[in-house]
């Protein structure tokens, strides 16, 4: 999962970029308002982490930008602004959950995944699971017919990326902003060889490949 995540604390900042990280998001990170707005216009993100109080501009109009664009993507509010009529504000603006400094990490990741379920058609369960095979996201394990299967970090990236949206094709370029932040390279061939490996691991008819669409899992019959 692809994550922006807008704080101006640079202390903050980098501990939650390293936090998330290891939880296993790809975190790109800026630090005001107006850099947040073009970076939403610009890449595609699942998640949005938003702090308010930003130089240059607010993150409750950066918030309502993205809004009137008619963007749906997820924000969650982090902000040191700990009063019930801000959390109102914020949450009437169109955030969909709103979480006060100071924080523990683990309840923000599991937030985080709570908010991406609701927006994966409302998923209730915190297991994803299509068949045989089951990922955990939180623990970052995946099960097939109830053995474990050991998969690289991007690996299970790209498996979850697929599975949030069964049926639903993803093209290689959006697999790939899933994988990588703005200061990673990205290798021509990355996806296929991903894809290649997935396949090994789990069978080689879980991924379909649409040539010259992208990859998809299919719903069961």
């Amino acid at each position: 999962m692809r994550l922006l995540l807008v704080e101006d604390d640079e202390l903050i900042g980098d501990g939650l970029q390293v936090g998330l990280t290891q939880a296993g998001y790809r975190v790109d990170w800026v630090t005001d308002g107006s850099h947040a707005d073009q970076a939403l216009q610009n890449e595609g993100f699942d998640l949005l982490v938003l702090d308010l109080g930003l130089p240059g501009e607010d993150g409750m109009a950066v918030l309502a930008k993205l809004r009137r664009r008619g963007d749906a993507l997820p924000v969650l509010i982090l902000t040191a602004r700990d009063t019930v009529s801000d959390r109102v504000q914020g949450l009437d603006g169109g955030a969909d959950d709103y979480l006060v400094k100071p924080f523990n990490l683990d309840e923000l990741t599991a937030r985080l995944r709570a908010i991406q379920r609701r927006r994966d058609g409302g998923r209730a369960d915190p297991l994803i699971r299509h068949g045989d095979l089951e990922l955990d996201p939180a623990a970052k394990r995946v099960t097939l017919a109830g053995a474990p299967v050991e998969l690289t970090a991007r690996e299970l990236a790209i498996l979850e990326a697929l599975l949030v949206r069964i049926g639903k094709v993803q093209s290689r370029e959006r697999l790939e902003e899933a994988l990588y932040g703005w200061d990673e390279g990205v290798e021509s061939n990355a996806i296929e060889v991903y894809i290649h490996h997935l396949r090994k691991k789990l069978g080689k008819d879980l991924i379909r490949t649409l040539r010259g669409v992208g990859y998809m899992i299919p719903q069961e019959d």
